[in-house]
């Protein structure tokens, strides 16, 4: 397929008093989000524009980011946080003006808000034989009330409450958890588990199945740990509703396999599961053949859970064995073996611009969070 190419005119517009004079740098997909950012010059007086030319941009739907030369000075919102990615339907020669406001690193690093504190900096998982850091989100009433609360579990702990801690392709962007449950209607603790220190022993975690990469699989353990240890001390030590119809469990990409699993071996736990671009792709022969038809045949509780699946149209996953495949078409093909052999509900939710990132799984998280509890059934 031939590739095009147009040219891109940038309007850099200056509405932030700081920094005036500094050099101004371009992200994006344009160059795969680099570390090394674009130079476009420097930062204009505030009210100010300055003016740039990407002569040849190949033709695309493109996302940018402004810095000051890293992901640790993006622009954000006056406010503070990461602004928006700025994206483009380049098909054509193009205009795009992106307005400075505010820039991320003249605020305090941590956006976490003050119900999230940490619960244990060192849980242990006894059958992992690991200690982890475990956060928990308490909504604004807990402290003053007696209510009970729904729970919802999550992977990847450090990328869900608060960009100092959160590591991203384009930044440290969050999925701001906390800040979606303060704005909500409903309410719910959240139990954010960190994931392993490394991408490798992540992926061990979150395994169910040995692949050629991945020769140990500890998925089975870190589920029992969740199960056996981290539930039970939760609905001790809070005011939870500990049923299953109040109790979801959530994770995205290698965190949405395994939150997959959660629900399939244990459906008497959680009664939702939040399954964010899940990577189908690294586990297929289990979910097609080896647990699921085992799980589907003799268990009888998943008529009242609930799987809610979340896929971004553009998302692509490469590896050095296949040409490109379509995430999207890879959910939509086990959905479709799904609804020929699960009991419960199926929900899929897609942004057909999505790709695969916190940014979106951000602007995903509230739908799965407002369906959950408007379907959770629970007696309050």
């Amino acid at each position: 397929m031939t590739k095009h190419y147009y040219p891109l005119h940038l309007h850099i517009v200056n509405q932030n008093e700081q920094h005036v004079g500094e050099q101004v740098y371009l992200a994006g997909t344009f160059n795969n989000w680099s570390e090394e950012h674009l130079l476009l010059g420097t930062i204009p007086e505030k009210g100010k524009r300055l003016d740039f030319i990407l002569p040849e941009l190949r033709a695309a739907e493109h996302e940018f980011k402004l810095s000051r030369g890293n992901f640790k000075t993006l622009f954000a919102t006056p406010s503070g946080q990461l602004a928006q990615t700025v994206w483009l339907n380049h098909s054509k020669e193009s205009n795009l003006e992106i307005t400075i406001e505010a820039w991320r690193d003249d605020f305090p690093a941590s956006t976490a808000g003050k119900q999230v504190t940490i619960l244990d900096e060192h849980f242990y998982f006894p059958s992992l034989n690991v200690h982890r850091k475990i956060m928990i989100y308490l909504p604004k009433g807990y402290r003053q009330s007696e209510q009970r609360y729904p729970v919802l579990y999550m992977h990847d702990g450090q990328h869900l409450f608060d960009e100092a801690t959160s590591v991203g392709r384009s930044g440290p962007v969050e999925w701001q958890v906390d800040k979606t449950i303060d704005k909500s209607a409903h309410e719910a603790i959240v139990v954010a588990i960190y994931h392993a220190a490394n991408y490798e022993l992540r992926a061990q975690e979150y395994m169910l199945s040995a692949t050629e990469e991945i020769k140990n699989p500890k998925g089975l353990l870190y589920l029992e740990d969740i199960v056996q240890e981290l539930k039970p001390f939760i609905d001790d030590q809070y005011r939870t509703y500990p049923d299953a119809a109040n109790t979801a469990i959530a994770g995205s990409s290698i965190g949405g396999l395994i939150s997959i699993y959660a629900g399939l071996l244990y459906p008497d736990v959680f009664g939702t599961i939040g399954s964010f671009s899940p990577s189908i792709w690294m586990d297929e022969e289990a979910l097609y053949l080896k647990t699921l038809n085992k799980l589907l045949k003799y268990a009888t509780e998943y008529s009242n859970q609930t799987l809610y699946f979340y896929v971004g149209g553009k998302e692509k996953r490469f590896d050095n064995k296949t040409s490109e495949n379509d995430m999207k078409k890879e959910l939509e093909k086990y959905i479709d073996f799904l609804a020929k052999n699960y009991k419960g509900s199926i929900e899929l939710d897609i942004n057909e611009h999505g790709k695969h990132g916190a940014a979106y799984w951000q602007l995903a998280f509230p739908r799965f969070f407002e369906h959950w509890n408007l379907n959770m059934g629970k007696n309050i």
